[in-house]
């Protein structure tokens, strides 16, 4: 019988990429407290800017609406803006979508936006439907109904149910999509919150169901958290009692990242676990005892636990491991008896390999792997004494992803999608058939269209992959607009896909429709940092190595020039978080590459960052500033320290969310200050709404993208 690791599945976590919720990126998203707008400990500087640092003064909060005139009344008198943000918003609030699911027993659960519910539904319908392609959903909760019943301004953050009825459900509830959130009790049968029910404040909280009356619980306890602004212990909740009340089960140190409460379960075994994370990719996991002892569980300290089969936990170890005499690969699918300490090889990828998401299912495991940043589908079962795999027939040339798996047999819902093949939902049964569900109509012309996957060297020597996206005849004739894409950190991989969220407007539909089609070229720069070639990939390039980063997006931006793709004169740049601090790294060290630049929700002040909202759980990332060593190698790249008076800057666009409570907005807010302060040229737009996606809904997020590709096309064209 299969064991299903439970956690909270957001909102972000509906697309299939995300549906199997990897510890280590359901940690990216917790961070502090909506209630935590209180500017950063003062410290000695000569920073003429701390005090836009303040979130919500009213000096910052004026800055920012100036700014935001000024540079909306820019953008929006294009002839073409009006245009871009009704083709982004028919995009995004679509109802031809598919409404991917997580399968929760005999029932389908999604999540789901369009335009007449902006905040979306929570809702479900039957497996049996769902998989024939006529699904008749029952909605569980509306929380546009919701947000105006009670004149807040929700958006709904995650929701986590107790199966096998999946009955009892927590329901998080960001306010104005902070990723802090209340957590309320919600009854599926009665679709309806329970009356004096269990109920979190609002905080960073991870929860785990031990029965319907019995709750694991790491939030912020009497506001104690850590110097990172996390849970620092986990308790256990009974109901009726008060927060004051919860047992202790595990105290973490001040010193910790955070500590969260998580688990698997066979049938009615549940194995709860704690996740002690030292650092941002290093945690310790402890397992719950009868006795109520904790139990370290013999682990490397960078790892993904997927879930279990046969009382075997299933985990990925993103570093080479000895354990036992036995030597064990960076990037393998290993696995750790549950009942004695065993340990046991899966699947080890190759030189070009990564595993991107495991399911586990009845009796069998499925990998979808990235080969060359390509997917491919693997299934693997036991046999006596060694596992066999298997290559599940999908399309080739795009990303497959696990969309969910079912506990109970051996069934899988899988998504195929490219830069210019809508996303197609397939279900994959017990004999490995494959029967497509749905099919995304296309949402722009892609019929002469090509995407073209290129390498080139990065400084070292290094061979970088990158797509390059466009009509075939303007890719022919070349010399044309261009936005290069990068991100390269945190091990996440940037895939050729077509939609996501709309978070990221770099995807394919969104891309193909406001760029694409009006002769814009699109190019994804796979560059070190992500997770496009496993652990080994993300590592080369962390802390102070950070700048073969950047020089491999500086490779991929050489490279296109030198092939005729386009100029300097007509490239632009695009990257959010730490995407924008690649972003301002570019503008600072190579502004002769680019003419535009898209600087989104970014880190700039890399001196300061650890100070500011969750940043000190990224020095693992980046280094601490308060090491001397570390110091002086962030000296070396941090954008807001290196700008330069004397240097001519291409016309930077800025935007960040007042409410992101992740990435701090005094870092977007103080490059363009200090940008205004040398007189150069930048627009700005800070959202008032919308933590660390920069926007609530999909209205705002419309509206966005199409501020970003009416500033690419001024630009650029």
């Amino acid at each position: 019988m299969a064991i299903i690791i439970t956690t909270q599945l957001t909102a972000k976590a509906m697309n299939p990429k995300n549906h199997i919720v990897s510890l280590t990126i359901f940690f990216i998203t917790l961070t502090l407290s909506a209630c935590s707008t209180t500017p950063a400990p003062a410290i000695e500087s000569d920073d003429p800017f701390l005090w836009l640092e303040d979130i919500t003064s009213e000096r910052s909060l004026d800055w920012v609406r100036t700014e935001n005139a000024r540079s909306e009344k820019v953008l929006k008198s294009s002839p073409v803006f009006e245009a871009m943000q009704r083709e982004a918003k028919a995009i995004l609030t679509s109802s031809a979508r598919i409404p991917l699911g997580s399968i929760r027993g005999s029932h389908v659960f999604n999540f789901w936006q369009d335009e007449t519910h902006v905040r979306g539904l929570l809702r479900r319908t039957t497996l049996t439907s769902y998989i024939t392609g006529t699904p008749e959903w029952e909605v569980l909760l509306d929380v546009d109904a919701l947000a105006t019943a009670e004149d807040k301004n929700w958006v709904f953050s995650s929701y986590n149910c107790l199966p096998p009825e999946y009955e009892h459900c927590m329901i998080g509830l960001s306010p104005g999509g902070t990723d802090a959130a209340e957590y309320r009790e919600f009854s599926t049968s009665k679709n309806a919150f329970i009356t004096d029910g269990f109920y979190l404040p609002p905080a960073k909280s991870s929860v785990f169901w031990k029965d319907e009356n019995t709750l694991y619980v790491g939030t912020s306890w009497n506001d104690e958290v850590t110097d990172s602004g996390y849970a620092k212990s986990t308790r256990l909740i009974k109901r009726g009692q008060k927060l004051s009340e919860a047992t202790p089960i595990f105290d973490g140190k001040q010193e910790d990242v955070g500590v969260f409460s998580t688990g698997v379960r066979d049938g009615a075994t549940t194995y709860p676990l704690t996740r002690r994370a030292v650092s941002f990719f290093d945690s310790e996991y402890y397992g719950l005892e009868e006795d109520g002892r904790q139990r370290k569980l013999p682990l490397p300290s960078k790892i993904s636990i997927h879930g279990s089969l046969d009382n075997e936990l299933f985990v990925t170890i993103k570093q080479d491991w000895t354990y036992q005499g036995k030597q064990y690969q960076q990037g393998s699918l290993i696995t750790l008896g549950l009942l004695q300490d065993k340990v046991e090889n899966v699947f080890t990828p190759s030189s070009s390999q990564s595993i991107d998401d495991v399911a586990i299912s009845e009796s069998a495991v499925y990998v979808s792997l990235l080969d060359d940043v390509k997917g491919k589908l693997l299934k693997l079962t036991k046999n006596v004494g060694s596992w066999s795999q298997s290559l599940i027939n999908m399309p080739e040339n795009g990303v497959v992803s696990i969309a969910s798996s079912s506990s109970s047999k051996n069934q899988l819902l899988v998504s195929f999608e490219s830069m210019t093949v809508p996303k197609s939902l397939y279900f994959i049964d017990e004999l490995d058939n494959s029967t497509l569900i749905q099919s995304l109509p296309e949402f722009y012309d892609a019929s002469n269209v090509v995407v073209e996957q290129r390498f080139t060297q990065s400084t070292d020597g290094t061979r970088i992959p990158y797509f390059v996206m466009a009509k075939k005849s303007v890719l022919e004739k070349g010399n044309a607009p261009t936005i290069q894409y990068g991100y390269g950190g945190f091990n996440i991989p940037i895939l050729p896909i077509y939609y996501t969220d709309g978070a990221r407007p770099q995807h394919g539909a969104l891309a193909g429709k406001l760029w694409i089609s009006r002769g814009g070229i699109l190019v994804l720069s796979n560059i070190r940092g992500g997770g496009e070639y496993g652990p080994a990939w993300h590592r080369s390039v962390q802390k102070e190595n950070r700048q073969l980063s950047f020089d491999d997006f500086f490779a991929v931006s050489e490279a296109l020039i030198d092939d005729g793709v386009t100029t300097p004169e007509k490239l632009g740049a695009i990257g959010r978080s730490n995407g924008g601090l690649l972003m301002g790294v570019a503008l600072t060290q190579r502004p002769d590459l680019y003419k535009a630049i898209d600087c989104g929700v970014p880190l700039s002040d890399m001196l300061r960052y650890h100070k500011l909202l969750a940043g000190a759980s990224w020095t693992a990332e980046y280094g601490n500033p308060d090491i001397p060593a570390e110091r002086s190698v962030l000296e070396q790249y941090s954008p807001y320290q290196k700008l330069n008076e004397n240097v001519d800057y291409p016309n930077v666009f800025f935007y960040t969310s007042t409410k992101d409570d992740r990435v701090h907005p005094g870092h977007a807010r103080k490059m363009a200050a200090r940008l205004q302060q040398f007189g150069k040229p930048f627009l700005y737009y800070e959202n008032i709404d919308g933590g660390h996606g920069g926007a609530a809904n999909q209205d705002q997020l419309a509206y966005r993208n199409a501020l970003e590709y009416i500033y690419f096309y001024e630009e650029l064209f």
